[in-house]
């Protein structure tokens, strides 16, 4: 997710040194298989193996997420009628008990009508109360089951828990001429899917999803074509529920070929997305700036899907991308730019590898701020220590404001304290190993955790045992300080 829409002017900030008001700092210029309706034969748990996760109970929204669920895959088969603006699901998720359940529970929302639910091929019954549903049925610990949720009705967003100035509702929105967009970081797939609704949880996917005639659907994962009005995507490396993507809309849709030939798409909609379209054409140099510091890219498909957002998402393999108000032209071509860099960052730090509970959100955000600010400075031709003065600047007003990145606020989700601190931390781990190793560090975790959620823990015992130091106070320090370290 994007820190702030402000734009980069390094004028105003070196010759101020701070910001004002409320608002955030203020940076120097610088398939599995072709179907997702349920088999009537038994199903294949192996074929899905790769999703198997180690749920962890979410410690900053434990009301989300059911550490006793690891969902190996999803299989969405999804209908959308506008006109009377009706979604109609069926849900079939093959999921693994981490514990002994006396009855399944994921997230889900209560604006949808329950149709039918099985279990492992008997009817049962599923109710849905607040954020949960509940499935009656026994399973024991470490055995497979395949569960089916036959729904419909019309998506209701949840509140998003942030004072960000770009703050929207989560989850899947319905339009005023009847599309749909979603984001929903930390935990709004629920509101269209029966989800284990936790980043630790990651999962295997296959999306297929109905339109009207003129309408094209959009998701998450890599496209397996479309017959008529039924579009298919599957993601067969694991995802985490927030990282999932669905639109639908008149849109029109342009190909291109990023580093190593990597099929990409742009989704937009004419006349209205106008403005970013030579942004999303500069995606494979975006790649390609990436790829150079950080590895390969780490799936097999990209790109970007335009909706009416005042914000940005790294959904996983098609990042969603809204058109904010940045003020002037020169703003927007500064900060769009800077932003979806920022956006493609992720899908090596965020994606490809995910942190496994919210309070490690800097794991995700620091990375991905880093790169957008080396890469913005080499644009623009911001030096090092110009850079650096400024960021200590904002993480000292951003830890008094929010407190550490370590330790985030829970109604203060995603806020510029995770983002700057963390990437001003990796600063300092950049500093001591020099490019060459640093980059490497880079590489050779998305490399190694690839498909995985990692913690604090498991990335400081990475660090130390990649570059043969200890980094463990470092890294500490930075993360659980009220002040900014020295």
């Amino acid at each position: 997710m994007n820190r702030t829409w402000i734009p980069f002017v390094i004028a105003a900030v070196l010759a101020t040194g701070a910001c004002t008001g409320d608002k955030e700092p203020v940076a120097p210029a610088s398939s599995r298989g072709p179907s997702a309706a349920p088999s009537p034969s038994a199903p294949d748990f192996e074929r899905y193996a790769a999703g198997r996760s180690t749920p962890v109970a979410d410690p900053v929204y434990p009301g989300y997420g059911n550490p006793g669920v690891d969902v190996f895959h999803y299989g969405l088969d999804l209908a959308w009628r506008p006109d009377t603006k009706t979604l109609t699901g069926t849900a079939t998720v093959q999921l693994r008990a981490a514990a002994d359940l006396s009855e399944v529970k994921l997230d889900f929302s209560k604006a949808y009508t329950i149709d039918g639910v099985t279990l492992d091929g008997a009817t049962v019954t599923g109710t849905v109360a607040d954020t949960k549903l509940t499935v009656a049925g026994k399973v024991a610990k470490d055995k497979p089951a395949e569960l089916v949720v036959r729904y419909h009705g019309t998506p209701a967003t949840v509140p998003m828990p942030s004072h960000r100035e770009d703050s929207e509702p989560l989850g899947l929105t319905v339009t005023a001429d009847g599309a749909l967009w979603t984001m929903q970081e930390p935990y709004g797939a629920s509101t269209w899917y029966p989800a284990n609704d936790q980043p630790s949880d990651k999962a295997l996917y296959d999306i297929a999803v109905t339109v009207p005639e003129g309408w094209s659907a959009i998701a998450s994962g890599s496209p397996k074509g479309h017959e008529g009005n039924l579009f298919r995507y599957a993601s067969a490396t694991p995802v985490a529920a927030y990282l999932t993507t669905l639109a639908v809309g008149k849109y029109t849709q342009e190909t291109a070929a990023g580093p190593g030939g990597v099929a990409l798409s742009y989704w937009y909609r004419p006349g209205v997305d106008d403005k970013a379209l030579p942004y999303l054409r500069r995606s494979p140099q975006y790649l390609d700036w990436l790829t150079r510091h950080f590895g390969p890219y780490p799936f097999d498909s990209g790109g970007v899907l335009m909706v009416p957002s005042a914000s940005g998402m790294e959904t996983q393999q098609m990042i969603t991308m809204g058109l904010p108000d940045y003020g002037s032209d020169a703003d927007f071509r500064s900060g769009f730019d800077g932003d979806l860099l920022h956006e493609y960052a992720h899908q090596w730090f965020g994606d490809a590898v995910t942190t496994s509970n919210w309070n490690d959100l800097w794991l995700n955000e620091g990375w991905a701020e880093y790169a957008q600010f080396l890469y913005t400075n080499e644009r623009d031709k911001v030096t090092v220590k110009q850079w650096e003065d400024w960021a200590r600047s904002a993480d000292a007003r951003l830890r008094q404001r929010l407190g550490p990145p370590g330790k985030p606020k829970a109604d203060s989700f995603a806020e510029s304290n995770v983002y700057i601190c963390p990437a001003l931390m990796l600063h300092q781990i950049h500093k001591q190993l020099g490019d060459a190793a640093f980059f490497a560090l880079g590489t050779d975790w998305v490399r190694q955790y690839r498909g995985t959620a990692q913690d604090r823990a498991g990335f400081i015992a990475f660090v130390n045992q990649h570059t043969g130091k200890d980094f463990t106070a470092l890294i500490n320090t930075w993360l659980d300080s009220p002040t900014t370290p020295k």
